[in-house]
Protein backbone atom coordinates (compact mmCIF):
# COMPACT_ATOMS: atom_id res chain seq x y z
CA UNK A 1 0.00 0.00 0.00
CA UNK A 2 2.36 2.09 0.71
CA UNK A 3 5.24 1.16 -2.20
CA UNK A 4 5.45 2.27 -6.03
CA UNK A 5 2.83 1.69 -8.46
CA UNK A 6 3.06 -2.39 -9.93
CA UNK A 7 4.58 -2.93 -12.59
CA UNK A 8 2.74 -4.62 -15.80
CA UNK A 9 2.99 -7.87 -16.72
CA UNK A 10 4.94 -7.52 -20.14
CA UNK A 11 7.56 -4.87 -18.78
CA UNK A 12 10.55 -5.13 -19.97
CA UNK A 13 13.08 -4.90 -16.73
CA UNK A 14 16.93 -5.12 -16.16
CA UNK A 15 18.55 -6.47 -12.87
CA UNK A 16 20.05 -4.57 -10.75
CA UNK A 17 22.33 -7.68 -9.28
CA UNK A 18 23.66 -11.44 -10.48
CA UNK A 19 20.44 -13.66 -10.51
CA UNK A 20 20.22 -17.21 -11.12
CA UNK A 21 23.33 -17.29 -13.28
CA UNK A 22 22.44 -14.44 -14.96
CA UNK A 23 24.68 -11.01 -14.70
CA UNK A 24 23.46 -7.64 -12.90
CA UNK A 25 22.10 -5.79 -15.90
CA UNK A 26 20.13 -8.81 -17.73
CA UNK A 27 17.43 -8.25 -19.97
CA UNK A 28 14.25 -10.46 -18.59
CA UNK A 29 10.30 -9.59 -18.83
CA UNK A 30 7.56 -9.78 -16.21
CA UNK A 31 5.33 -12.08 -16.38
CA UNK A 32 3.42 -12.23 -13.05
CA UNK A 33 3.03 -9.08 -11.04
CA UNK A 34 2.25 -9.02 -7.58
CA UNK A 35 -1.29 -7.90 -6.63
CA UNK A 36 -0.09 -5.34 -4.38
CA UNK A 37 3.01 -3.63 -4.23
CA UNK A 38 4.14 -5.72 -1.28
CA UNK A 39 5.02 -9.09 -3.32
CA UNK A 40 7.20 -9.74 -5.55
CA UNK A 41 7.57 -10.19 -9.85
CA UNK A 42 7.89 -13.31 -11.58
CA UNK A 43 10.61 -12.60 -14.47
CA UNK A 44 11.81 -14.45 -17.52
CA UNK A 45 14.95 -14.21 -18.84
CA UNK A 46 15.19 -15.00 -22.87
CA UNK A 47 16.43 -18.30 -22.27
CA UNK A 48 13.05 -19.22 -20.61
CA UNK A 49 14.66 -19.52 -17.28
CA UNK A 50 12.45 -17.14 -14.41
CA UNK A 51 13.08 -16.17 -10.79
CA UNK A 52 11.19 -14.17 -8.57
CA UNK A 53 12.35 -10.86 -7.64
CA UNK A 54 11.89 -8.04 -5.35
CA UNK A 55 10.71 -4.59 -6.87
CA UNK A 56 14.28 -3.20 -5.25
CA UNK A 57 16.28 -5.68 -7.27
CA UNK A 58 15.04 -4.46 -10.87
CA UNK A 59 15.12 -1.62 -12.91
CA UNK A 60 12.57 -0.76 -15.78
CA UNK A 61 14.44 -0.87 -18.87
CA UNK A 62 12.94 1.79 -20.91
CA UNK A 63 14.73 4.22 -17.84
CA UNK A 64 18.03 2.23 -17.85
CA UNK A 65 18.53 2.69 -21.42
CA UNK A 66 18.16 6.16 -21.95
CA UNK A 67 20.14 6.57 -18.68
CA UNK A 68 22.75 9.27 -19.34
CA UNK A 69 25.80 9.54 -17.15
CA UNK A 70 24.83 11.65 -13.77
CA UNK A 71 21.26 9.68 -13.57
CA UNK A 72 22.92 8.05 -10.74
CA UNK A 73 24.07 10.92 -8.73
CA UNK A 74 22.78 10.58 -5.29
CA UNK A 75 19.74 13.08 -4.49
CA UNK A 76 19.26 11.89 -0.72
CA UNK A 77 20.85 15.44 0.17
CA UNK A 78 18.00 17.02 -1.44
CA UNK A 79 15.24 15.23 0.61
CA UNK A 80 12.69 17.79 2.40
CA UNK A 81 10.56 15.55 4.08
CA UNK A 82 10.80 11.77 5.76
CA UNK A 83 8.13 10.23 7.83
CA UNK A 84 7.33 6.77 8.83
CA UNK A 85 4.15 5.09 7.07
CA UNK A 86 2.83 1.66 7.12
CA UNK A 87 1.93 -0.48 10.21
CA UNK A 88 3.82 1.58 12.50
CA UNK A 89 2.41 5.05 11.41
CA UNK A 90 -1.05 2.65 11.57
CA UNK A 91 -0.87 1.65 15.34
CA UNK A 92 -0.70 -2.03 13.95
CA UNK A 93 3.11 -3.18 14.26
CA UNK A 94 4.20 -6.06 15.85
CA UNK A 95 7.52 -7.01 17.20
CA UNK A 96 8.14 -8.33 13.51
CA UNK A 97 7.14 -4.65 11.83
CA UNK A 98 9.86 -3.01 9.32
CA UNK A 99 10.22 0.38 9.37
CA UNK A 100 8.82 2.17 6.14
CA UNK A 101 10.13 5.74 5.28
CA UNK A 102 8.19 8.02 2.92
CA UNK A 103 8.60 11.57 2.04
CA UNK A 104 9.46 14.45 -1.09
CA UNK A 105 13.23 15.71 -2.74
CA UNK A 106 13.46 18.55 -4.09
CA UNK A 107 16.43 18.64 -6.86
CA UNK A 108 18.50 21.31 -7.74
CA UNK A 109 17.10 23.53 -10.24
CA UNK A 110 20.37 22.80 -12.39
CA UNK A 111 19.64 19.21 -12.60
CA UNK A 112 16.07 19.67 -12.80
CA UNK A 113 16.91 21.30 -16.25
CA UNK A 114 19.72 19.09 -17.46
CA UNK A 115 19.48 16.51 -20.27
CA UNK A 116 19.96 13.75 -17.62
CA UNK A 117 16.68 14.98 -15.65
CA UNK A 118 16.20 13.70 -12.30
CA UNK A 119 14.08 10.70 -11.00
CA UNK A 120 10.64 10.74 -10.29
CA UNK A 121 11.22 8.91 -6.96
CA UNK A 122 14.09 7.61 -5.07
CA UNK A 123 13.97 3.79 -4.13
CA UNK A 124 16.26 2.54 -1.04
CA UNK A 125 14.72 -1.11 0.42
CA UNK A 126 11.99 0.41 2.74
CA UNK A 127 12.17 4.53 2.15
CA UNK A 128 10.88 5.87 -1.01
CA UNK A 129 10.92 9.72 -1.59
CA UNK A 130 9.10 11.11 -4.44
CA UNK A 131 10.27 14.24 -6.55
CA UNK A 132 8.55 17.45 -5.18
CA UNK A 133 6.57 18.03 -8.42
CA UNK A 134 5.63 14.33 -8.26
CA UNK A 135 4.41 14.46 -4.82
CA UNK A 136 2.20 17.74 -5.46
CA UNK A 137 0.56 16.07 -8.54
CA UNK A 138 -0.16 12.75 -6.29
CA UNK A 139 -1.38 14.34 -3.69
CA UNK A 140 -4.04 16.49 -5.54
CA UNK A 141 -5.25 13.27 -7.02
CA UNK A 142 -6.05 12.37 -3.31
CA UNK A 143 -3.57 9.41 -3.83
CA UNK A 144 -3.88 7.69 -0.33
CA UNK A 145 -0.04 6.58 -0.02
CA UNK A 146 0.65 10.36 -0.56
CA UNK A 147 -1.89 11.44 1.87
CA UNK A 148 -1.26 9.29 4.41
CA UNK A 149 2.56 10.76 4.01
CA UNK A 150 1.44 14.58 4.60
CA UNK A 151 -0.20 13.10 7.70
CA UNK A 152 1.99 10.50 9.29
CA UNK A 153 2.29 11.20 13.15
CA UNK A 154 6.05 10.09 13.09
CA UNK A 155 7.90 12.72 10.95
CA UNK A 156 11.49 12.52 11.36
CA UNK A 157 12.47 15.49 8.86
CA UNK A 158 10.88 18.19 7.82
CA UNK A 159 12.69 21.22 6.37
CA UNK A 160 10.80 24.95 6.08
CA UNK A 161 10.16 24.25 2.83
CA UNK A 162 8.38 20.50 4.13
CA UNK A 163 6.69 22.24 7.16
CA UNK A 164 5.01 25.33 4.52
CA UNK A 165 3.90 22.51 2.79
CA UNK A 166 2.61 20.34 5.72
CA UNK A 167 0.74 24.19 7.10
CA UNK A 168 -1.55 23.71 3.75
CA UNK A 169 -2.14 20.19 3.38
CA UNK A 170 -5.63 20.43 4.20
CA UNK A 171 -5.84 22.33 0.51
CA UNK A 172 -5.16 18.66 -1.19
CA UNK A 173 -8.22 17.23 0.83
CA UNK A 174 -12.02 16.81 -2.39
CA UNK A 175 -14.23 14.68 -2.72
CA UNK A 176 -11.99 13.12 -5.18
CA UNK A 177 -10.94 11.01 -2.17
CA UNK A 178 -14.32 8.95 -2.43
CA UNK A 179 -13.52 8.13 -6.07
CA UNK A 180 -10.13 7.28 -5.26
CA UNK A 181 -9.99 5.20 -2.07
CA UNK A 182 -13.61 3.31 -2.80
CA UNK A 183 -12.47 2.56 -5.91
CA UNK A 184 -9.36 0.78 -5.44
CA UNK A 185 -10.83 -1.01 -2.07
CA UNK A 186 -13.57 -2.40 -4.68
CA UNK A 187 -11.33 -3.96 -7.54
CA UNK A 188 -8.89 -5.23 -4.90
CA UNK A 189 -11.40 -7.01 -2.81
CA UNK A 190 -12.80 -8.59 -6.17
CA UNK A 191 -9.34 -9.92 -6.42
CA UNK A 192 -9.62 -11.56 -3.20
CA UNK A 193 -12.65 -13.04 -3.82
CA UNK A 194 -11.05 -14.19 -6.86
CA UNK A 195 -8.09 -15.93 -4.51
CA UNK A 196 -10.87 -17.38 -1.97
CA UNK A 197 -12.72 -19.00 -5.05
CA UNK A 198 -9.49 -20.68 -6.73
CA UNK A 199 -7.48 -21.04 -3.80
CA UNK A 200 -9.60 -21.32 -0.88
CA UNK A 201 -7.51 -18.42 0.71
CA UNK A 202 -6.51 -14.69 0.66
CA UNK A 203 -4.08 -12.29 1.74
CA UNK A 204 -5.48 -11.19 4.80
CA UNK A 205 -3.14 -8.86 5.43
CA UNK A 206 -4.30 -7.56 2.48
CA UNK A 207 -7.53 -7.10 3.34
CA UNK A 208 -6.90 -5.64 6.72
CA UNK A 209 -5.30 -2.77 5.02
CA UNK A 210 -8.06 -2.21 2.57
CA UNK A 211 -10.40 -2.23 5.40
CA UNK A 212 -8.42 0.39 7.03
CA UNK A 213 -8.45 2.46 3.67
CA UNK A 214 -12.32 2.55 4.44
CA UNK A 215 -11.89 3.46 7.85
CA UNK A 216 -9.45 6.42 6.85
CA UNK A 217 -11.55 7.76 3.73
CA UNK A 218 -14.85 7.90 5.82
CA UNK A 219 -12.65 9.84 8.58
CA UNK A 220 -11.68 12.26 5.74
CA UNK A 221 -15.09 13.16 4.46
CA UNK A 222 -16.67 13.48 7.72
CA UNK A 223 -13.57 15.23 9.49
CA UNK A 224 -11.91 17.18 6.82
CA UNK A 225 -8.56 14.96 8.23
CA UNK A 226 -6.82 11.89 7.18
CA UNK A 227 -7.04 9.36 9.99
CA UNK A 228 -3.51 7.54 9.74
CA UNK A 229 -3.59 5.82 12.97
CA UNK A 230 -6.17 3.20 13.71
CA UNK A 231 -7.07 3.90 16.85
CA UNK A 232 -9.60 1.46 18.85
CA UNK A 233 -9.89 -0.75 15.63
CA UNK A 234 -6.59 -1.93 16.08
CA UNK A 235 -7.41 -5.35 17.83
CA UNK A 236 -10.67 -5.75 15.11
CA UNK A 237 -7.90 -5.06 12.50
CA UNK A 238 -4.78 -7.60 13.59
CA UNK A 239 -7.61 -10.41 13.68
CA UNK A 240 -8.12 -10.24 10.26
CA UNK A 241 -4.56 -10.13 9.77
CA UNK A 242 -4.41 -13.08 11.77
CA UNK A 243 -7.58 -14.57 9.80
CA UNK A 244 -9.72 -14.60 13.03
CA UNK A 245 -12.46 -13.34 10.91
CA UNK A 246 -14.30 -15.27 8.67
CA UNK A 247 -14.90 -14.33 5.59
CA UNK A 248 -18.44 -13.16 5.51
CA UNK A 249 -18.01 -11.62 8.40
CA UNK A 250 -15.66 -9.32 6.69
CA UNK A 251 -17.47 -9.00 3.81
CA UNK A 252 -20.47 -7.43 6.04
CA UNK A 253 -18.41 -5.14 7.29
CA UNK A 254 -16.73 -4.09 3.90
CA UNK A 255 -20.24 -3.51 3.19
CA UNK A 256 -20.52 -0.88 6.43
CA UNK A 257 -17.98 0.67 5.45
CA UNK A 258 -19.43 1.26 2.05
CA UNK A 259 -22.26 2.60 3.16
CA UNK A 260 -20.82 4.63 5.40
CA UNK A 261 -18.37 6.17 3.12
CA UNK A 262 -21.79 6.44 0.65
CA UNK A 263 -23.00 9.20 3.28
CA UNK A 264 -20.56 10.64 4.29
CA UNK A 265 -19.96 11.69 0.40
CA UNK A 266 -23.34 12.77 0.71
CA UNK A 267 -22.93 15.38 3.55
CA UNK A 268 -19.27 16.48 3.16
CA UNK A 269 -18.34 19.70 3.56
CA UNK A 270 -15.08 19.11 0.96
CA UNK A 271 -14.91 20.82 -1.98
CA UNK A 272 -15.09 19.05 -5.60
CA UNK A 273 -11.62 19.54 -6.36
CA UNK A 274 -8.49 20.37 -4.24
CA UNK A 275 -6.82 24.05 -4.24
CA UNK A 276 -4.94 23.73 -7.08
CA UNK A 277 -3.89 27.27 -6.93
CA UNK A 278 -2.08 26.92 -3.14
CA UNK A 279 -0.41 23.58 -4.26
CA UNK A 280 1.19 24.93 -7.25
CA UNK A 281 2.28 28.47 -5.09
CA UNK A 282 4.20 26.21 -2.97
CA UNK A 283 6.04 24.31 -5.69
CA UNK A 284 6.85 27.53 -7.36
CA UNK A 285 8.27 28.79 -4.26
CA UNK A 286 9.91 25.33 -3.58
CA UNK A 287 11.38 25.46 -7.12
CA UNK A 288 12.76 28.75 -6.84
CA UNK A 289 14.28 27.90 -3.62
CA UNK A 290 16.30 25.20 -5.26
CA UNK A 291 18.31 28.13 -8.15
CA UNK A 292 19.96 28.15 -5.18
CA UNK A 293 21.48 24.74 -5.04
Amino acid sequence: MTLPPILPVGTSIVTRLPTAGHPAGAVAVIVRAPSDPDHAYRVRFPDGSEVTLARSSLIVRRHEKNALPDAERDYTPFVQYRCVVGSRAFGLDTSESDTDLRGFYLPPARDHWSLAGVPEQLEFGEEVYWEAQKFVLLALKANPNVLEVLHSPLVQTATPLAAELLAIRGAFLSRLVYQTYNGYVMGQFKRLEADLRQHGEVRWKHAMHLLRLLLSGIAVLERGEVQVHVGGHRDTLLAVKRSEVPWPELERWRLALHADFDRAYAHTSLPERPDYARAEAWLLRARRAALEW
